[in-house]
């Protein structure tokens, strides 16, 4: 019998490709502007719970290593776990990030291939105006901004996608991404003007 589970909040992620991530439009059929995807997510929960556990009001992040199109799979991918979450927490996140719990996020066993594993790390999600700012203990500092668009004070915004995560995107760039874990050194500081 499969544990109820649902999850409401902001997802903030990263990748190396250039402007935009063709992936989410594209449903993963589109490859990524560099050919493969070095990615991170991460979330903060606003309401969840996984049968009885709670996960409201944590944050959890991902390392996502894809070496091509999302949808040919064998992505190599960590989980991160908020340091304050309970045991029933991370085995809660450890099943809805796997695939196992089913779900939206159930692509997952179809498309992971290699578990690096889960860390409990203190991870903060913080807002500084429009600015998100992402910190994974001493694994991940990032900070990423919408891209504004034609009316003043609106941001960009791809609707009605099919995107797993919501159908709603705010096209965002870069301003500094430094991942450190698993042997993988990426980064990039992007100059404000």
């Amino acid at each position: 019998m499969t544990t109820q589970w649902h999850m409401k909040g902001e997802l903030v992620l990263n990748c190396n490709c250039d402007v935009f991530c063709p992936c989410v439009v594209s449903l993963g059929k589109h490859a990524p502007t560099q050919g493969y995807c070095q990615g991170w997510v991460g979330i903060h929960i606003t309401d969840g719970a996984y049968g009885d556990a709670s996960l409201t009001d944590l944050n959890v992040g991902m390392l996502l290593d894809i070496p091509g199109r999302m949808g040919n799979g064998n992505w190599t991918a960590a989980l991160y776990v908020d340091e304050r979450a309970s045991t029933g927490a991370v085995h809660a996140f450890e099943q809805i990030f796997s695939g196992q719990a089913g779900g939206t996020t159930g692509l997952f066993r179809l498309l992971v291939s290699t578990h690096l594993g889960t860390k409990k790390a203190p991870i903060s999600i913080t807002r500084e105006g429009s600015v998100r700012h992402v910190t994974i203990g001493n694994i991940l500092k990032a900070s990423v901004e919408p891209v504004m668009g034609k009316r003043s004070g609106q941001t960009t915004m791809i609707q009605n996608t099919e995107y797993w995560m919501g159908p709603d995107v705010t096209v965002a760039r870069s301003i500094k991404s430094k991942l450190r874990d698993f042997g993988r050194v990426w980064g990039s500081v992007r100059e404000k003007r």
